[in-house]
């Protein structure tokens, strides 16, 4: 027994250091209290009424009593109720008073409740509404008491201090289901109804992942992106302010919710949370191992979109070839017609993009989608042996074959990303690689997106670098007007809104 007593209990840490209890309110460690009860409502009363209570930003604790009454007792008091004042009525009426119209529209609501109760319609019940109000001196449980009882006035809901009752009234606001104070009122189903508690202003779905907690009453903000018209959305914050936190845990939540996520990475930031869960980490530069063929013909399921694999990949080849032999960073700089492509190049250049299909045995027809596809590598031969303006387009490719930027993007594909987390890395690209990248990186997720149907979210962190350029520009535009028809959700995060 006396070892015993040197022992802490778990409700030694629970409980507060001192309880000090005064008629007017009570004292728990270093918080001042004030126990309340609720006497008067009005003769209507409406849903939602205690939401500004609930939503108030001060230290409540609320109880909510009901006890259920058999109908068949408050029938037979209705009916000794209804009988009396219509006598007093009467009597009234005889002695030549003034009609009493409140007398009046007490045995009309009897009426009505004794037909309600009558058929099952409602039921009665008792209900108590005790609440508890907490501070740190008595000049502010004052002020914050004032301000609950004034929100509750407003509604004609009256409330008063449990004067004298203070420990009863804490015993009846602290969860243990024990109604000390007695206060009851009468409640029909309907009124009763009104006083449903959980009616705070939360963003919360049934399904979704958590974002957060509600700064305003701790709710949980749970949200399902793809609930909306479309999944999109954009991070602004300035430097340092948590963007990528933010973004990685929502990442991480919607992997674990079975949604596949994308990332353009431009700072490295990625790279621990990939490895963390096991995704593909993907670095693009020269001097990585890395190989991306734009020439790759997306897998498609969708028949219609079968037959026009070819011709959407041919629109894209354009609009990157564009950017291989056109401005690439001197675009950047706004001296777009820097070395940009003629009508008559142009068709030269569809020309020979449909014949280097063809010599890989690749047309129109779906079955043949299946063969090894071309290089650029096998353009350069096409453009440089076909008449027209084919030789020069060939010069201007070249440092994309044998030159300086060979061998990224001209040799087969050696990336399978099966994976549900893929993070492509573009820190170290040479900047004028950087817009033909981030073009293929796009588009190869586009085509990823277009397989199969599955929820996916693309996050494209620091995104102002793919607007820099005018093509990679249109074709995150283009995307984002899509993503919703692909259940995809694109997340842009920047800096500044002008981006």
């Amino acid at each position: 027994e006396a070892f015993r007593k040197g022992i802490t209990a778990l409700r030694d840490f629970i409980a507060p250091s001192s309880l000090e209890l005064q008629s007017t309110h009570f004292q728990l460690g270093t918080r001042f209290a004030r126990t309340y009860y609720v006497f008067g409502y009005p003769r209507q009363i409406y849903t939602g009424w205690l939401g500004g209570m609930i939503n108030l930003d001060e230290m409540i604790d609320i109880s909510l009593f009901i006890y259920p009454i058999e109908s068949q007792v408050v029938l037979e008091n209705l009916r000794k109720k209804v009988t009396q004042l219509e006598a007093d009525l009467m009597t009234n009426a005889e002695k030549g008073r003034v009609r009493d119209p409140q007398k009046q529209a007490q045995i009309q609501d009897a009426e009505e409740m004794r037909d309600k109760l009558q058929v099952g319609e409602e039921r009665f019940f008792r209900f108590c509404f005790y609440f508890t109000v907490y501070a740190y001196s008595l000049d502010e449980l004052e002020f914050v008491a004032h301000k609950v009882e004034s929100m509750l006035g407003q509604q004609l809901v009256y409330s008063k201090p449990a004067s004298a009752q203070q420990e009863q009234g804490l015993n009846s606001t602290i969860p243990q289901c024990m109604d000390q104070l007695q206060i009851r009122r009468n409640m029909n189903t309907g009124a009763l109804s009104t006083a449903f508690p959980f009616t705070s202003a939360d963003l919360t779905d049934d399904k979704g992942i958590l974002y957060g907690i509600n700064m305003h009453n701790s709710g949980l903000v749970i949200f399902d992106r793809f609930s909306l018209e479309n999944a999109n959305s954009l991070v602004f914050a300035k430097s340092g302010a948590g963007k990528s936190f933010a973004v990685k845990l929502e990442a991480l939540r919607s992997l674990m919710m079975g949604t596949e996520i994308f990332i353009i990475d431009p700072e490295n930031e990625y790279q621990r949370m990939c490895e963390a869960v096991g995704g593909a980490y993907i670095k693009l530069s020269l001097n990585s191992p890395t190989r991306v063929n734009p020439f790759d013909i997306p897998t498609v399921v969708d028949a219609d979109e079968a037959d026009n694999a070819l011709r959407s990949n041919l629109i894209t080849l354009h609009g990157l070839l564009r950017l291989m032999m056109g401005g690439g960073a001197a675009a950047a700089q706004g001296s777009q017609n820097i070395m940009a492509l003629t009508p008559v190049e142009e068709g030269d250049l569809d020309a020979a993009l449909i014949e280097t299909y063809s010599r890989a045995g690749i047309t129109n027809d779906p079955l043949t989608h299946n063969s090894v596809p071309p290089t650029v590598g096998d353009l350069y031969d096409t453009l440089l042996h076909m008449g027209g303006t084919g030789p020069q387009l060939a010069q201007r490719l070249r440092k994309y074959t044998s030159g300086t930027f060979a061998g990224i993007f001209s040799q087969q594909s050696n990336i399978d990303i099966n994976n549900p987390m893929v993070v492509f890395n573009i820190r170290d690209l040479e900047d004028e690689l950087r817009p033909v990248a981030m073009y293929i990186v796009l588009n190869y997720i586009w085509n990823k997106t277009k397989a199969d149907k599955k929820k996916r979210i693309l996050i494209v962190d620091e995104a102002w670098q793919l607007m820099k350029y005018e093509d990679s520009a249109n074709f995150l535009f283009s995307l984002a007007k899509r993503a919703r028809k692909y259940n995809l959700g694109i997340t842009t995060i920047t800096q500044d809104v002008e981006d």
